[in-house]
């Protein structure tokens, strides 16, 4: 035997309650079935907020009272064909409104809603919709809850008479029916008669207890969602159902905002070892999640994340409290008398505080009552009036497993850290299958999908891009990252989602994700922006595992990195600004990534995608020392000096440099040794010495003047310089000897400079816009490491800035 639970959503729409009979007359065919139904959707809040008015006076009951018989009644014209079966229905439907008429125009007259009242009143819910679904199934039976499920008071609050129901429940069901069909939710007095109910939710419960009294073979839940997920689906895209939990871990989950089941429904069925399915109605052939008391092969440590926003930290705080006994008693025994539930407490070990955690509805109620309760102590200050702080979030990570893994609390607040999420208050029970914890609530998103991440729940790890810079190192990135999409999803089990793309006067934004085969037409009809505004919407959006690409050479996008970093966004820079600029600005960038946890990388500064930063790095951490760098670092005037020939004047080589995309957009920035001085110093700097660009000694080949003019006069002038050069050239061929434009640093001092290098030099026989650097350091003393290989171009570029992306993607 079977017991078969469906909630509103179940018997909300025509669709669905037809799905019901489909899914209850399939099962049938196999064994007796228990079927207990819910309100159609909604009506419960409905027959209340139509109490309210009527209490209050308010005419617009009637038209709420009619709009609940309209809906019911269109229901059954809709899904009950037969004429006779049709007629019979709409008089148990009409007498039962009747009766409900009668009570509210009672309330309307007297302006009077006891708590009987009420219950009465919303009991009329379970009884219509168990009505309509006992006649569309045929063959069913319709039996009264009332007469089975008993109540009784307790303490001032109403409970279930579990032995007296027991007894009824198996009196009632001593021969069962093919098919039962029972109102959830709804309750009598076991002395006065009075209607009651099992609370919201109660439906669960009802199911529940008639499962465990008659020793069900499962007690299957059907809702509107495939089961259990391991987050909340509308806040990651990435959650999925859970398959088997626990009996413990799906009461944590429920308990922490996961409304999938009615928490006391879990314990009558737990008692008796039943387990619960949960299914979906609108996909009854769907896995769904069964939860039982043990579960096969259960290696995850968590099984899930879940999450009640409106949260209200109360703290009760004072020296009193320090070894007094029965202050917590007081304090929970307060709140529960007027009705408020705490759902976290965080105590401090040294006594003299306590916080608690409670909706924001009931938040100001809250405090009112622990000032009331305390009012003497605060009165003579041995205790503090109530703090209370609102508009947070509360988050739970649960899952037995965590008391067999060690280093779980670590990597949750390790991973919250680096994500910039600070934690207001903890709470972990003994038992270590929850550990809760309050954050800000804006914050909640942006945990929530961290942490889902982080603890391999996702089945992707997920990097959110933001792209700044779509001209040629940008657009071959975003390239590249199109093309290799689909291999690290399915290889590496690694999602590059770009969430932000900008060029230098639109930008666009998508938290999931941008059409990268589309991007182009979308920044054509985007909203004008700056670099202002880019930060502002970028801080906005508070995206998880966030990083900023630049991939321009844009002063005002580099200024942007230090906020990035202070809000936990990881930065890379194909831009040379940031990490050539003062001294002190590259200090403060290096420091800040560091303290916060993020990545401020930029390999492709220097060499485009030759691993130079990186080894340099390594050598260092290694405990190697640098002491001399000699480089060819402009691959614009590397390709300058292998072009210039008999056939090709100076002039031609620096046009051609440029339209091949090897120079920057003004060349001048190549020919006055500005890119190099910039790359000197970073290299330096990354060498461990302090160095600013105006330390840097500068032997330059253009004169001075033709940087101070126009670009257009620049062109102009710029074959003038080509005789000189030529003659200049023809002696280094006979000396069979080569120009190299080369940066040096010598023990902290740097010099670049225009040098003649013969045929047993390295950098003799440097080809095309190739870089070589030359390491000297303790260990490569004698013979030092040599670095060679394409330093400029596009696509070089891009795929250094993306070997950094993948760099923080640790893959």
């Amino acid at each position: 035997m079977k017991v078969l639970k469906f909630g509103g959503t179940s018997v909300g729409s025509v669709s669905s309650i037809l799905s019901l009979r489909n899914i209850v007359e399939k099962e049938a065919k196999r064994q007796p079935v228990i079927v207990v139904v819910s309100a159609l959707g909604g009506v419960t809040d409905h027959l209340i907020a139509t109490s309210q008015f009527a209490l209050k006076g308010d005419e617009c009951w009637h038209e709420e009272y009619d709009k609940m018989v309209d809906r019911h009644h269109k229901m059954i014209d809709t899904i009950i064909t037969d004429p006779y079966d049709r007629e019979q229905l709409f008089k148990t439907v009409d007498t039962l409104f009747e009766q409900l008429h009668s009570i509210y125009y009672g309330v309307y007259l007297i302006h009077d809603l006891s708590q009987k009242t009420q219950d009465t009143i919303v009991s009329y819910g379970e009884r219509l919709s168990s009505n309509i679904v006992s006649t569309l199934i045929r063959g069913s039976k319709w039996f009264d809850a009332r007469k089975f499920i008993k109540t009784e008071e307790k303490f001032g609050k109403r409970s279930l008479d579990s032995d007296l129901t027991n007894k009824l429940v198996g009196k009632t069901f001593a021969e069962l029916p093919r098919i039962s069909l029972v109102p959830g939710f709804i309750a009598q007095d076991r002395d006065s008669g009075d209607i009651t109910n099992l609370g919201r939710g109660g439906s669960d419960y009802t199911a529940a207890i008639l499962a465990a009294s008659l020793d069900a073979e499962v007690l299957e839940i059907w809702t509107d969602v495939d089961g259990f997920m391991t987050a909340d689906p509308r806040v990651i895209k990435s959650a999925y159902t859970i398959n088997e939990l626990s009996y413990i871990e799906a009461m944590e989950l429920c308990n922490f905002g996961a409304k999938v089941v009615y928490p006391p429904t879990i314990y009558p069925v737990c008692v008796k070892n039943i387990p619960i399915k949960v299914k979906n109605t609108f996909n009854p052939d769907g896995q769904g999640t069964i939860i039982k008391s043990h579960i096969e092969n259960n290696q995850k440590p968590i099984k899930g994340i879940s999450s009640i926003k409106d949260t209200t930290l109360i703290t009760v705080t004072g020296l009193s409290m320090v070894g007094v006994v029965g202050v917590n008693r007081r304090i929970f025994t307060s709140l529960a008398n007027n009705g408020i539930s705490v759902f976290l407490v965080s105590q401090a070990s040294s006594e003299n505080s306590t916080s608690i955690g409670v909706k924001d509805g009931d938040a100001e109620k809250a405090v009112n009552i622990l000032n009331e309760e305390f009012q003497l102590e605060i009165e003579d200050g041995r205790m503090f009036p109530m703090h209370k702080e609102s508009g947070l979030a509360t988050v739970a990570i649960v899952g037995e497993n965590m008391k067999h893994s060690a280093g779980i609390a670590g990597k949750l607040f390790g991973t919250l850290g680096r994500s910039g999420i600070s934690v207001i208050a903890l709470a972990q029970g003994s038992s270590e299958t929850n550990i809760s914890f309050v954050v800000r609530g804006e914050a909640l998103r942006k945990a929530l999908n961290v942490l889902h991440d982080s603890f391999f729940l996702s089945e992707y790890k997920v990097l959110n891009l933001f792209i700044c810079g779509v001209g040629t190192v940008g657009g071959k990135l975003i390239e590249q990252i199109k093309s290799q999409y689909d291999e690290l999803k399915q290889h590496s089990h690694l999602k590059l989602n770009v969430v932000g793309i900008a060029s230098s006067h639109n930008a666009i934004f998508n938290r999931d994700g941008i059409d990268l085969d589309n991007y182009h037409e979308l920044l054509k009809t985007s909203e004008e922006s700056n670099p202002e505004q880019l930060r502002d919407k970028i801080l906005g959006m508070n995206i998880f595992n966030s990083v900023f690409v630049d991939c321009t050479a844009s002063k005002e996008v580099a200024a942007l990195y230090l906020s990035f970093l202070q809000h936990n966004i990881s930065v890379i820079a194909a831009n040379k600004i940031a990490a050539s600029s003062s001294y002190d600005n590259y200090e403060l960038l290096k420091q800040t990534a560091l303290q916060r946890g993020v990545k401020f990388r930029f390999e492709t500064n220097v060499g485009a995608g030759l691993p130079i930063i990186g080894t340099m790095n390594d050598l260092r951490n290694s405990g190697d020392k640098i002491l001399k760098i000699e480089a060819v670092l402009s691959g614009t005037l590397n390709f300058i000096f292998n072009e210039i020939s008999n056939d090709v004047p100076f002039s031609e080589t620096v046009l051609r440099a440029k339209q091949q995309g090897y120079s920057e957009p003004d060349p001048r920035i190549d020919l006055s040794g500005t890119d190099v001085i910039r790359k000197l110093v970073i290299l330096t700097r990354e060498a461990g010495y302090k160095v600013d660009q105006e330390d840097v000694e500068k032997h330059l080949f253009v004169p001075e003047d033709y940087f101070q003019c126009s670009e257009e006069e620049f062109w102009k002038h710029l074959p003038n310089l080509d005789r000189e050069f030529e003659k200049q050239r023809k002696r280094l061929a006979k000396e069979n000897k080569r120009w190299r434009f080369v940066a040096t640093m010598d023990h902290g001092k740097t010099t670049v400079a225009l040098k003649e290098v013969d045929a047993m030099h390295p950098f003799y026989n440097l080809e095309g816009s190739n870089n070589i650097v030359l390491l000297t350091t303790e260990r490569y003393k004698e013979y030092p490491m040599q670095i060679q290989g394409y330093g400029a171009g596009a696509s070089v570029t891009a795929a250094g800035v993306f070997a950094n992306i993948m760099s923080i993607a640790n893959i």
